[in-house]
């Protein structure tokens, strides 16, 4: 336990973050598959840290919006929220932090990549939130949150329209285009209860255009909606 506490005085140096108790940045770096393979570890897994870090995230961004953008209305709001608060942008900034090198995973999820692994990473991300409001408080968190996710992201997200709803835009270009209603049908689900992902395609008819994952069916659609876009050069 000593070996893994003193790697991650590597991170809070790197962070500029020292953590009171160092159990809980452990815990939010503990996969569920890793105690299935280290029974005797010590500490928890990091799910209800991230229960925690996901409610704390969504303050923090939903307060920045409020206060900063006192022009703008609920519905806006909610779409750059959104389009700030989800699985691909917290995985990058995860990727960004460096936190896969600290990850406590088990062997065969030390093997798996692509969305499995972002998936991961996103939720360590909200792991992390949660672990540091616990340890240094609201202020610490609203400040790493602002500034390592907020101001880095949200402008190229509203310059770049990345906010809007693909699915939304995608029933309006395929009606227009060619006069079809989409259809999403769930193809695959994998995982357990606690952690369902979801592969689902987008059809114009009977053909399948894109398919999307996501940790919901809701995720999923937005995802295959988005890469229907791209081949259909929908823009």
């Amino acid at each position: 336990m000593n070996k893994i506490t003193d790697k991650f005085q590597e991170l809070e140096k790197q962070l500029d973050i020292n953590f009171k108790d160092k159990d809980l940045l452990v815990t939010a770096f503990v996969h569920r598959s890793f105690l299935n393979e280290n029974k005797e570890f010590a500490l928890d897994h990091n799910e209800r840290l991230e229960f925690l870090g996901d409610a704390v995230l969504e303050l923090v961004v939903t307060s920045y919006l409020f206060y900063n953008y006192p022009e703008d209305n609920e519905g806006t709001l909610t779409s750059w929220r959104a389009a700030l608060v989800n699985s691909t942008i917290l995985s990058q900034k995860a990727d960004q932090l460096g936190f896969e090198d600290y990850l406590l995973l088990s062997k065969g999820e030390q093997k798996e990549t692509g969305k499995s692994r972002q998936f991961i990473l996103a939720n360590t991300f909200e792991s992390f939130i949660g672990a540091m409001y616990l340890d240094q408080g609201l202020g610490i968190c609203k400040n790493f949150i602002e500034n390592r996710l907020i101001k880095e992201e949200l402008e190229a997200i509203i310059q770049e329209k990345r906010f809007l709803d693909s699915k939304s835009y995608f029933q309006e270009k395929a009606q227009e285009a060619e006069k079809i209603t989409p259809v999403y049908k769930l193809i695959e689900e994998w995982g357990p209860d606690h952690d369902k992902h979801f592969k689902i395609g987008v059809y114009l008819e009977e053909q399948l255009i894109a398919t999307g994952e996501g940790s919901s069916k809701q995720e999923a659609e937005q995802e295959a909606a988005k890469k229907g876009l791209e081949i259909k050069k929908w823009k």
